[in-house]
Order: C-alpha cells, then structure tokens, then sequence
C-alpha cells in the first residue's frame, strides 16, 4: 500500500499544498514549528478520520477558513482516490467520487502506523489510553471490528442509562436491563476474541523484534479482560453479582470496556518497573510487529509514519531499525536534521524541506 500523492486545502497551517510522494522513503525536514508533523498528521486522517494527536477536528481547520479538505491517491494493487472534507456540517469521506455514508464502512482502507513522541506515554498512562491503542490497529487491521465495538458501545450506553432509571425509580423492572446485559456479553465475547488474536499475533514477532533491535529479549504484551477464558453463564452471573452495586453507581463494573493490555520484559510489568528507554523500545517493537501481521496475515505493507523519532530513540537506534524495514514499505519520517540519518539509508529518499510553510523536493541518489 502506498499514498502516491497528497493534497490539503486550508489543513492547519497549510492553505493550499500539492505534494507526490516516493513509494519508498519520504524524509520530511524542517525546523520545529513549520508544519512537519502536520503533513504525516494529514495523512493519518485521510486514513483514521481523526487525528493521532488527540486533537479536536475543528482545529484541524485553517483559522482563516471554515472547511478544510484532504485527498490522497492510494496504491493497493489498483489506485483508489481518497477525500476527506470537514467543515461546520460535519465530515464527510468519499472514495474514487462516491461518498461513503458510514465512518465504520471506511476506516480500514487506508492501512497507516504510526509511531509519534506521545506514543511513550501509553505505557504509563491509564488503561483507557492502552484499550485506545488496541481499537484504533484493530479496527484498521479488521473493519468488522470497528461495527461491532460500536454496538457493544451502544448498547453499553443503554444499559447505564437504565440503571440510572433504575435507581431512581426503584419499582422499575429489571428484566430489560438482562435483556440488554445478554446482548452486552455476547458481544463482549466477540470483542475479547479479537482482541487476544491480536495480542497473540503480536507476540509472535513481539521478542525477535525486540532482541534484532536492543540484542536483548523477554518483551511480551499481555492481554488483561474479565471475559478471557469466561463463558456466557459465567458472566451473567458475574454480572448479577454486582447489580446493586451498578444501580447505585448508574454504570457497567464489569466488560471488555475496562480491560487493559500488560507489557513486561521477563515477566516485570514495565509501568511500574520498566525505565523511559525500555517503554519506548516496547511501543516501537509493538509497530514493528503490527506490520509483520499484516505482511503474513494480510499480504499487504501498510504505510509507516515515523514522527520525531530521534527525539525519542538514540540515532544508532534507529538506523537499525530503518536498516530491518522490509523494503516493499512506505516510510515517513520527519526530522529536524538529516545528520542523524546514515548516509546508505538516505541514498534513494525523497526528502522534502520545508521552510517558511513552503516544501521544497529533492531526491537523494
């Protein structure tokens, strides 16, 4: 899969810019500020419909404008052209001219990771931020994924919203809150499913990559839910059991929306004991193996988006990385200085420097 050409239209600081990409490696240079980022982020959105940096979808828009516009050429064995509009009415997406009606039918077209700074902090942030992670790669890794996290979403609202009812009405019934807790666990049950296939497979390639990076091994990711190895029966008893006690807190204790993911060298959870570097060598191998997943799982080379990456790996780091890289991949990164990139990686980039928001290409042979 690669991104053959991009074109923004009033996308944060850039009003209007045109830009043709390399089916390889795409160095983006510049100092901080000038909109580096912004043009991987573009990418990102015209893939996920929203922002890796958390951000709200109205500042994506040009302040001088009321609308932005992305759209990209995309090479999956046959090109497709992708567009994505945002503008007080809404968002609206459209592939080869004919819109999409559902968010949920398009995220997964565009197969994109990503590895940015903030990705550090998911290791020590709260699980909410580690479940993010998982539904975020696998929705795109599995698109039927994504409809049935909206359902069990859905139904996860109704059920609070009962027991909300309930607890002030006390003669209200409980049989259709069973009714939607028997929906819930069988769609937990599916969720959990996917989510342990995904943490198996990303075990699979997990420690080797681990081991080729830091010449050390013992990273695993765990995958932590009160549904793994549970039956329905088992559940709704659980389920059962705190009743009272979700009635008067009007919300689910229990299911797959607080489950968490473990990473852990020999055994040692790294939130808790693992050091900067080791986290960080944790989520960049937990990329690493993702594209070895899609590689034997998918027959596909998803596109890498590399951003910032040597201000949160050593430079010697990282040139084994790049050097490992399959070489079908489509490859961003962004930079702030070139020096820091060897020399037989950057024979062949196409590097774009950009300077006083305009981008100027060159080719290194």
């Amino acid at each position: 899969m690669k991104i053959t050409s991009l074109k923004l239209n009033n996308f944060r600081n850039y009003k209007s810019l045109s830009l043709d990409f390399s089916n390889k490696q795409n160095i983006i240079i510049g100092p901080n500020g000038v909109g580096k980022t912004n043009i991987v982020e573009a990418i990102y959105v015209l893939a996920i419909t929203k922002s890796f940096r958390g951000s709200l979808d109205k500042v994506l828009i040009n302040t001088k404008s009321n609308e932005m516009v992305i759209e990209g050429r995309v090479k999956d064995r046959i090109f497709h052209d992708y567009k994505l509009s945002l503008s007080d009415d809404g968002k609206t997406v459209k592939v080869d001219n004919n819109k999409v009606v559902k968010l949920s039918n398009y995220i997964s077209r565009i197969n994109v990771i990503i590895f940015t700074p903030e990705d550090t902090n998911i290791i020590k942030d709260s699980p909410t931020s580690r479940r993010n992670l998982l539904n975020i790669e696998i929705s795109q890794y599995d698109q039927s994924y994504l409809h049935i996290l909206n359902e069990y979403n859905k139904i996860l609202k109704q059920r609070n919203a009962f027991l909300k009812l309930m607890y002030v009405n006390k003669l209200a019934s409980p049989d259709y809150l069973w009714i939607l807790t028997e929906k819930l666990v069988d769609i937990g049950l599916q969720i959990c499913s996917y989510r342990e296939k995904f943490i198996n497979g990303i075990n699979e390639y997990y420690d080797d990559i681990y081991k080729s990076i830091t010449n050390k091994n013992g990273l695993k990711v765990s995958y932590v839910s009160t549904y793994k190895n549970k039956k329905k029966d088992e559940l709704l008893k659980k389920y059962r059991y705190y009743m009272d006690r979700d009635i008067v807190l009007g919300k689910t204790s229990i299911g797959v929306h607080h489950d968490d993911i473990i990473f852990s060298i020999d055994g040692n959870n790294l939130k808790d004991f693992g050091s900067e570097g080791e986290q960080k060598n944790a989520i960049i191998c937990f990329k690493l193996a993702e594209i070895e997943m899609y590689i034997k799982d998918k027959k596909k080379y998803p596109i890498l988006i590399l951003d910032d990456l040597f201000s949160c790996l050593d430079a010697k780091k990282i040139n084994n990385i790049l050097k490992k890289l399959n070489k079908n991949l489509q490859i961003f990164i962004t930079t702030t200085d070139l020096k820091n990139i060897n020399t037989k990686i950057l024979n062949n980039c196409t590097v774009f420097n950009i300077k006083n928001e305009k981008v100027v290409k060159k080719v290194y042979e």
